[in-house]
């Protein structure tokens, strides 16, 4: 059976396992992950149980929103789920990398437009998705907390923020909840991002868990990646590439000898880490959704972590 967790100081309770839906509705991303697709992905999610379920305005610019507002519509089942989504208003794919609109008009716009395509009148956690250079991060913070003060959102989050993003956008202690990299094959997070999460209070949720589905297993050293995502990831780089396949070949026999799948030890590796309470794997098929679920029957010794962390130290 389940249980339920507090997500950090939010007040907000879900179980230890949620849904990233990166894919649903983002077939610019995801070509092969048909609507329909994402649907059952969706389907699938709340059929086993699953009530946190995160998405973003950038998830196939507002259709993964729109998707998940009208399966939680036709369930009835609105105030049983964690919604979680993240602003990126007007989006510019520049040299330097993607720019957003953060100002507080912006982000009052966003929320409101997400309300819409949610077919909620409230948001429980709401993220900036990105920093910009324009809108300094606290103001940014001050513009959600306003948001939070008026009830359209109940938590405010913030991803992709490095250690010192992370403390001017926290400068007034507004921050709940930080989405940052994290997993076994990326633990920079671990010097001072976590430390400072866990003194302020802040719930820490990984993002790319699996390292964009490197620990999962599935690849080899003649894989070719031709995803952006992938493309311009430093793990997916020749050199870090073949050295994270000889980890997770560890990892792989690791895991054979627990009678589990690698994902399912990488995963439970999370949950034992200090500040995580929650995380948010991805899905590309309704049946990954019960390989991640699998992850609760996972119990992990000492031992075993110290085992687990000298393959990946």
């Amino acid at each position: 059976m389940h249980t339920k967790t507090a997500i950090g100081k939010t007040g907000l309770q879900a179980f230890h396992i949620g849904l990233g839906a990166g894919v649903v509705g983002n077939t610019m991303m995801y070509p092969k992950v048909t609507e329909d697709m994402g649907k059952e992905i969706i389907h699938a999610a709340l059929d086993h149980g699953i009530d946190f379920i995160d998405t973003a305005y950038l998830y196939g610019l507002g259709r993964s929103e729109e998707l998940i507002g009208e399966a939680l519509q036709q369930r009835g089942i609105r105030e049983q789920v964690v919604l979680s989504t993240k602003a990126s208003s007007n989006p510019q794919f520049a040299e330097g990398g993607l720019e957003v609109d953060n100002s507080p008009a912006a982000l009052r716009q966003a929320v409101e437009d997400s309300l819409q395509r949610l077919r909620t009148d409230y948001i429980d956690i709401f993220f900036l998705h990105f920093p910009n250079s324009h809108t300094p991060l606290d103001e940014a913070a001050a513009a959600l907390a306003e948001l939070k003060r008026e009830g359209k959102i109940r938590a405010i989050g913030a991803s992709n923020l490095d250690f010192n993003q992370l403390q001017q956008f926290n400068a007034d202690r507004h921050l709940d909840i930080l989405q940052t990299e994290y997993s076994l094959l990326a633990r920079k997070a671990e010097e001072q991002i976590i430390p400072y999460c866990l003194q302020h209070g802040i719930s820490v949720i990984p993002i790319f868990p699996l390292s964009s589905g490197l620990l999962a297993g599935r690849y080899n050293k003649d894989d070719v990646f031709t995803d952006t995502a992938r493309m311009n990831h430093p793990l997916f780089q020749r050199e870090a590439y073949l050295e994270s396949l000889e980890r997770v070949e560890r990892l792989k026999a690791f895991a054979q000898q627990k009678r589990q799948e690698p994902a399912q030890i990488a995963l439970a590796w999370l949950l034992q880490q200090p500040g995580v309470d929650h995380i948010i794997p991805g899905a590309s098929r309704p049946e990954q959704i019960e390989d991640n679920l699998r992850t609760l029957d996972v119990q992990l010794s000492e031992d075993d972590l110290r085992k687990i962390d000298a393959i990946f130290r």
